[in-house]
């Protein structure tokens, strides 16, 4: 358009009134449905730092399991196990939401069920007797979590206009960290850390612990009610009528979904360097520990302090995003934690690692965000829940290729440095693949 209106320069372009202007010069982040989708990443990373990295899943691998060998191996089939529900559900559902407009009813049924199921793990004590309610509680709430954010993300196209939409995702995406920062200090000052402990918990039966569950159910309710209380969606077919064509309809939306080419290659693309990405967040931890000598206390900092310059990357990279794209975004950020991580191989000195940590956690967070602003660009506005449900699909389906391969490099070559060379592989892999990608103008 700006090439057009500087041919055309003998034709007057009248000055358009404060009420025409563009939507991109109208749009502001402090509408109270923009900030309540940005609560909805804040209220959801209570889930993510508490249950899934942090608090739950160690104590389940230290306190609920027979052993922690035992614990590991039953927590990563009961994530495994999920990654098939999702996949299995995801694109259905959003087929559900694409042609009934039960979209609102889906979020706010699975958001409630994650925050219950969340809840619920403060029941899971001490001893194995409780081990497979805490796998069944973490397995229902990890699908409830993903499917959710097909129908979270599928709103983002909805919120801002293409030349912010890199902004609004970056800066949810940070929310998302520091909100899970926050979530987690609050747990260790107020709950884990006091001795005695406050509220009369009882520390031999690890209730300071798990009343951490009890916070971080609530903290997602409270804080993802302004979005399901605003989030539309509702109307269109009966349940039973979108239901049936929806299962005629999802084979539809997977066929064009393969005749759509762009569409393809980013989905492989990412699919490429998420399971880079999921591998590096799954084994850093563990290559520092066995690498560096660090113990719990230095792997605990050193994951709060990625969040952080996770957060701080994603706000910083929102702008470059509708500044560049967010093409070229998540080729920065890739080739960035490519040569980043590469070095760190390389390295034997503990202060640099720490160095070169902080500077992969500035460019975790735009590689996620600027995928979604990229997917939220590609997808069609009349099977958008659809086509996030594939990009949740993409993230997931081969999950479990980055660590299995990770795992067989390591044990043929005896080596944690070679096998942890198996995340720049598949980071390239997914950049390489992205770099040939044409995306819409504009």
């Amino acid at each position: 358009m700006v090439g057009n209106l500087r041919h055309n320069r003998t034709v007057p372009v009248p000055r358009q009134p404060a009420t025409a202007r563009s939507p991109q010069a109208a749009w502001s982040i402090l509408t109270p449905r923009v900030l309540a989708w940005i609560a909805y990443d804040w209220a959801f990373s209570a889930f993510n730092t508490v249950v899934v990295t942090f608090v739950i899943a160690t104590y389940f691998v230290q306190a609920v399991a027979p052993d922690p060998a035992t614990g590991t191996a039953q927590w990563a089939a009961t994530q495994t196990t999920a990654g098939v529900v999702i996949a299995l559900l995801a694109a259905p559902l959003g087929v559900l939401a694409d042609l009934g407009g039960h979209r609102r009813a889906l979020l706010i049924g699975l958001t409630l069920l994650l925050a219950a199921c969340t809840a619920l793990l403060w029941f899971v004590r001490p001893g194995p007797a409780d081990a497979m309610l805490a796998l069944v509680l973490v397995g229902v709430a990890t699908v409830c979590s993903e499917i959710s954010f097909v129908f979270y993300n599928a709103m983002l196209p909805e919120l801002a206009p293409p030349g912010r939409i890199g902004r609004l995702s970056g800066i949810a995406w940070a929310a998302g960290y520091i909100g899970g920062i926050v979530c987690l200090g609050i747990c260790l000052v107020v709950l884990i850390n006091p001795v005695p402990p406050l509220l009369g918990l009882d520390p031999h039966q690890a209730e300071p612990v798990r009343a951490t569950a009890l916070l971080a159910g609530a903290w997602i309710i409270v804080f993802a009610l302004p979005l399901l209380a605003t989030s539309g969606g509702a109307g269109g077919l009966p349940w039973r009528t979108a239901l049936v064509r929806g299962l005629g309809g999802l084979k539809a939306a997977l066929r064009d979904a393969l005749a759509d080419r762009a569409l393809m290659r980013f989905l492989v693309a990412r699919m490429l360097y998420t399971d880079g990405l999921t591998t590096l967040f799954a084994f850093g931890a563990i290559y520092a520990a066995g690498q560096f000598g660090m113990d719990t206390k230095s792997v605990l900092l050193l994951g709060i302090l990625l969040n952080l310059t996770g957060g701080i990357g994603a706000v910083a990279f929102a702008f470059v995003d509708d500044w560049i794209g967010p093409k070229p975004t998540v080729l920065l950020s890739l080739g960035a934690l490519c040569v980043l991580a590469t070095v760190i191989l390389l390295v034997d000195d503990v202060a640099t690692f720490w160095a070169l940590g902080m500077g992969l956690g500035v460019f975790l967070g735009p590689a996620q965000a600027a995928s979604r602003s990229l997917m939220a660009r590609i997808a069609s506005a009349e099977a958008r829940n659809a086509q996030f449900g594939l990009f949740a699909l993409s993230g997931r389906v081969t999950g479990f290729v980055g660590p299995a391969a990770l795992g067989a490099v390591t044990a043929l070559a005896h080596s944690q440095r070679a096998g942890m060379a198996v995340i720049v592989v598949l980071l390239g892999s997914g950049a390489a693949l992205l770099a040939g990608l044409r995306t819409p103008a504009g």
